[in-house]
C-alpha cells in the first residue's frame, strides 16, 4: 500500500502538461474520434451506422480552427525526465454561472500506460495548468459506463453536478 501511494505521488510530481504540436494533434484525432464515437455507441446516444460521421462532425465543431480555436487547450501528457507521452488531455475554457473554468472535453492514456497513475497525476498537474489560465475550478463529463473514471474522478474530489438516467423497455 505504502509503495503505490509513494509511485503515485512521485508520479505526480513528475507529470508534465506540454501544449500539442500539430502532428500530436492530426495522431489525437486519429484515435479521439473512432473512441469518443465508440463512447456514443456504448451510451445508447448514436447508432453505431452514423456514430462515426457524428463524432467527427463533433470534433470540427468544437475545434474548427484546430489547435489554434480560441480558449482551447490540448496537452501531451508526459511523464517524468524521460518526457515518454503517455496520453492525451483537452480543456476548454467556459463561463458556468459567475465562474469562467475548465472543461475537461477528453482525456486518454495511450493503451501501454493504463492503470500506473498517470490519469492521477495529469489531474493533479491540470489544477496548476487551470490556476495558471484565472480559471476557478475544472468540470467534466463521465460516460456512465466508464467506471474506471467515474471512481477516479470521486477519489481526486470531483463531485456529481448532474445525473441522466435511462431505461430500456424494449429492443426495437
Amino acid at each position: 500500500m505504502y509503495s503505490y501511494y509513494f509511485n503515485s505521488i512521485l508520479k505526480e510530481a513528475m507529470m508534465v502538461l506540454t501544449p500539442m504540436t500539430e502532428a500530436q494533434f492530426q495522431h489525437y484525432l486519429a484515435e479521439s474520434i473512432p473512441a469518443y464515437a465508440q463512447d456514443k455507441i456504448e451510451s445508447g446516444q448514436w447508432a453505431a451506422a452514423q456514430a462515426l460521421a457524428l463524432a467527427t462532425q463533433s470534433m470540427q465543431e468544437s475545434l474548427p480552427q484546430g489547435l489554434a480555436t480560441p480558449d482551447n487547450y490540448l496537452y501531451t501528457m508526459q511523464n517524468g525526465p524521460s518526457n515518454t507521452v503517455v496520453g492525451m488531455l483537452w480543456i476548454a475554457a467556459q463561463q458556468r454561472g459567475e465562474r469562467k473554468v475548465a472543461y475537461v472535453y477528453d482525456v486518454i492514456v495511450h493503451a501501454a500506460h493504463r492503470r500506473q497513475g498517470h490519469a492521477s497525476a495529469a489531474f493533479v498537474a491540470l489544477e496548476q495548468e487551470v490556476l495558471a489560465l484565472g480559471l476557478s475550478g475544472i468540470g467534466l463529463h463521465v460516460f456512465a459506463h466508464n467506471t474506471a473514471a467515474h471512481a477516479l474522478y470521486l477519489k481526486l474530489g470531483y463531485a456529481a453536478t448532474n445525473i441522466n438516467m435511462f431505461k430500456v423497455l424494449a429492443d426495437a
